[in-house]
């Protein structure tokens, strides 16, 4: 396993100094995605992704993972929403065509919302037709696709996310923060461990999606080994934000990189 940054930790800054900031911290990685000022830009992924890829590669650090989102924001062309699997299969051969140009290795996505007159179930079902498409269609590039379960999505508990990976084979970039944020206990979200391909880590407590390091109860060590243990061998992705989605913008974001990078550093290293 190896440590990443994300970009979209670090609103103000553009993507070259994202990733210096990365490289000043001796982690050497950074996720990218299409938020804040380190965005890249998606029109122009979509039109011309080998160009987009070659403005990647000269960063100077590793890029294990992208975020892509489909739409505006979490509701935007979702999964979940009826008639939207064809746009979408189209912008993700483009996705992935970017990805294998630029050396990613994975690719997230959302698994989509309730949206309106749905009920969780019916958003369940929409949701898992377009992943099994998406997953065939992934099939034939190198980067591998998968989806992060979050707040607000219809993919909320342990239980739902094991449903779409057994009905699907979508991989997970798992972060165990949304579920602490609702309630569930670090172990009831570790059987979902043999399916990461990606990972985010954040601190979090009940009601809450991040605080800081030593105010939340999610226990890093014992998260790094259910992954070791359970083969994982990806990005460990650090991100907290400044931001307003789920409250999100009272911690000092850099000491809390440096925070959780050591926290990994010290049990690597007894490891």
């Amino acid at each position: 396993m190896t440590l990443s940054l994300t970009a979209w930790s670090l609103p103000a800054c553009t993507l070259q100094e994202a990733a210096d900031i990365s490289k000043a911290l001796g982690i050497g990685a950074l996720d990218v995605g299409l938020f804040y000022r380190s965005a890249l830009d998606k029109s122009a992924l979509l039109a011309e992704p080998e160009a987009v890829a070659e403005i990647v590669r000269g960063l100077g650090v590793a890029v294990p993972n992208y975020y892509h989102l489909f739409g505006e924001g979490l509701d935007g062309r979702n999964l979940a929403l009826p008639g939207t699997l064809e746009e979408n299969l189209k912008d993700l051969k483009q996705v992935l065509t970017f990805a294998d140009a630029a050396g990613i290795g994975t690719i997230f996505i959302l698994p989509g919302v309730v949206n309106p007159g749905q009920s969780r179930e019916e958003a369940e079902r929409v949701s898992a037709a377009s992943l099994k498409e998406m997953v065939v269609l992934s099939a034939d590039h190198a980067a591998t696709l998968c989806i992060e379960p979050h707040v607000h999505s219809f993919a909320e508990s342990p239980a739902i996310v094991h449903r779409l990976v057994e009905a699907t084979g979508i991989k997970l970039a798992l972060d165990y923060s949304h579920f602490a944020c609702l309630g569930y206990r670090q172990e009831e979200v570790d059987p979902l461990a043999p399916h990461a391909a990606h990972v985010h880590l954040r601190q979090a407590k009940m009601g809450a999606l991040q605080t800081k390091f030593a105010h939340g109860t999610l226990n890093f060590p014992a998260m790094f080994a259910t992954l070791r243990d359970a083969g994982y061998t990806g990005a460990l992705a650090i991100e907290p934000v400044h931001q307003d989605y789920m409250n999100t913008l009272f911690e000092d974001v850099l000491t809390e990189i440096v925070a959780m990078r050591d926290c990994y550093i010290s049990w690597k290293e007894g490891a």
